[in-house]
């Protein structure tokens, strides 16, 4: 496992495990069971996937099991954006998912999208940071013109800025607008979220043959090497241990360039943020047919 130190000093797991659409309150601990035994030991969850609980019972039934200890363990979850609508209601959301997930503290809280009052959201995250509920803190899905401006205004740059990122969608100006603020990138939907083929693209299945690797395993590795922290998905043991098999094997610079050069730009994106339909659809707004 490789590291990315972020700037409050902490180490996170470059390679991690999500749980987002896993709403069996049951599949997913035992999804993130398998996870943890596999080795991961960064967790990603959020209020909005309503399975905080359930992760916070996997994490108090492996330490148990002496697989690992809290302190090995780097949680993360997110602010939803109804909670992000004041100071106070902030403070509340983050006192909610401690309780809901039965913990101390939280390794990495973000702020889930740009939206709301999520500056004074922020201010109550740095609250909580400096009080030591939360060890990091950072935003989700923040595009480079709202995260230039978010940090230049706010008074703890985030740590982490968790967006969509996979080889139909490199975002390099997200990472170049990242790197400068020593923001560490988060890739949600590494290997497309469903939405793509890289698994019977040929030029893939190549690379994949030549390093004795999975498809999969390619992607994840391609993310990785550009320096992104990776959260791949998996209900499926097989493919939990697969997808976290990406460390004993490098790809050439041919290789990276092939992988990127299937970038599709904005079209690639699963979720458009500058629709406004959608926007209105999370600030819970009704949207017009």
């Amino acid at each position: 496992m490789e590291y990315k130190v972020l700037s409050c000093g902490i180490k996170m797991p470059m390679e991690g495990f999500g749980v987002f659409q896993v709403r069996d309150k049951a599949q997913c601990k035992e999804s993130v069971l398998n996870a943890i035994r596999a080795g991961y030991r960064l967790i990603d969850t959020a209020a909005s996937y309503t399975n905080e609980d359930a992760v916070g019972e996997a994490v108090r039934e492996a330490i148990a099991e002496g697989i690992c200890t809290r302190e090995e363990l780097f949680i993360t979850s997110k602010m939803w954006v109804q909670d992000m609508q004041s100071y106070d209601m902030a403070k509340k959301a983050i006192d909610t998912s401690l309780q809901t997930m039965g913990l101390e503290y939280i390794d990495l809280y973000l702020l889930h999208q740009a939206m709301k009052d999520y500056f004074s959201a922020w201010r109550a995250m740095e609250d909580a940071y400096r009080e030591g509920k939360l060890r990091a803190i950072g935003v989700s899905n923040f595009y480079p013109f709202v995260l230039t401006n978010f940090c230049e205004t706010v008074a703890i740059k985030p740590m982490v800025n968790q967006i969509e990122t996979h080889p139909y969608f490199t975002q390099e100006q997200a990472l170049e607008t990242m790197d400068y603020y020593g923001v560490v990138p988060e890739a949600w939907a590494p290997l497309g979220g469903g939405r793509y083929t890289p698994f019977t693209n040929e030029m893939l299945q190549e690379i994949a043959a030549a390093h004795g690797k999975t498809v999969g395993q390619v992607v994840l590795r391609w993310n990785v090497q550009r320096g992104v922290v990776v959260i791949p998905k998996s209900v499926h043991k097989e493919r939990i241990e697969e997808n976290f098999n990406i460390w004993d094997f490098q790809l050439s610079e041919e290789d990276m360039n092939k992988i990127s050069s299937l970038d599709m730009g904005y079209q690639g994106t699963a979720v458009k943020h500058f629709d406004p339909d959608f926007v209105r659809m999370c600030t819970g707004r009704k949207i017009h047919d």
